[in-house]
This record gives structure tokens, sequence and C-alpha cells, in this order.
């Protein structure tokens, strides 16, 4: 499994490639037209990079993942960013709805945070205890009463109900996690803190 900063390096590698190819980038030297490549002559044959064009790119990743890396420190130590496994986790501290936390994470090229395990249930209630605020998770209520999933579908594999809960019976579709790290289905159209994931 790729981790997050591999999928940032290789996000980045393509808008690269794809930017010298299609346009002049301000500040960055014009590459060569490249065989299989976009650009001035579309895409003609498998894409091949020569090796001085390989080594460049390969010097500029290093670069990249190295000022990811410091930045991502910075925004840690800051506490703007969680890390749990591959995940960073973050929080524009904005109380809204479920499909506009959802949305905001969407926008910002990620979803609302979905524990899988207690390690990442733990580091989601950091930033709910640092906001003081019930947050969204990305868990809604399926077809069946009482059936949650992920909302990519999946089923859970993980749960930290409150005691008594779900309760809503087909009526609280989405799920908040309490100051104390346990979950609670409730109504989609009520305010709640957006958390990310990545």
């Amino acid at each position: 499994m790729l981790s997050h900063s591999s999928y940032m390096l290789t996000a980045v590698a393509a808008l690269l490639v794809t930017c010298h190819a299609l346009c002049k980038c301000p500040g960055i030297p014009e590459l060569p037209s490249v065989p299989g490549l976009p650009g001035k002559d579309g895409l003609k044959g498998q894409p091949h990079l020569p090796d001085s064009l390989d080594a460049e790119l390969h010097n500029v990743l290093v670069n990249l993942k190295h000022r990811l890396s410091r930045l991502e420190g910075v925004l840690a130590l800051n506490g703007k960013i969680r890390e749990v496994g591959d995940k960073i986790l973050a929080s524009n501290g904005k109380e809204v709805d479920f499909a506009s936390a959802l949305e905001s994470c969407e926008e910002a090229g990620g979803t609302l945070a979905t524990p899988m395990n207690e390690e990442e249930n733990n580091a989601i209630l950091g930033i709910v205890k640092q906001y003081n605020r019930y947050a969204y998770l990305g868990i809604k209520e399926g077809e069946n009463s009482g059936q949650f999933k992920y909302i990519n579908g999946a089923p859970l594999n993980y749960t930290k109900w409150h005691q008594y809960e779900p309760n809503g019976k087909g009526t609280e579709k989405c799920v908040e996690m309490y100051t104390d790290g346990s979950w609670n289905d409730k109504k989609c159209d009520l305010y709640c803190l957006t958390i990310c994931e990545f």
C-alpha cells in the first residue's frame, strides 16, 4: 500500500510532466518534447523519458518529497494535522451539515474522517477534543434501518457506538463522534465539525 507521501509525489510528478508538456510554467525551464507525452504532437508511441530527463525528474521528486515532509512536520507541530498510519487528518474548524462537510473534504482531495480501528478513532478524537465539538464521520446508514456503512459503501469493520446507540431507527442516517470518542447516529442536516482524511 502506498503511503500518503507517495500518492502526493505521484500527483506532483504527473502535474509537473503535464505542466511542462502542455504549457510554459513560470520559473520552471521548458522540457524538451518527449514522444508519448501530451504536448504539441499529442500522444504518440509509448511514454519514455530520456535518461537525462529521468534523472532530472528524480532530483525534482526527491526535493519535493523533502519539502513535503518538512511542511507536514510544521503542520503537525502547529496542531493543524495529525498523522495516523497512512492517513493525514485535518480540520478547517467549520461546523456544517453532513453534505457540506463531505463536499469540503472532497474539494480538498480527501473525504470525511473514517476510523477503521482504535488508533484512527483516537487520532480523530484528538481533533474533536482540540475544538471541543462533535464531528461527523464518514459513515452513513444504508438502505436497511440500523445498518451503517462507510460512505464508500463498504461494511463497517470497526465501531465505537455510545451506549444504546445507534437508536435513530432510520431517522438518523449520519454518524457523529462525541468528545469521549464514542459514536452517535444523528440527523444529517445538523451542524458538526468537519474533519477530513487524506
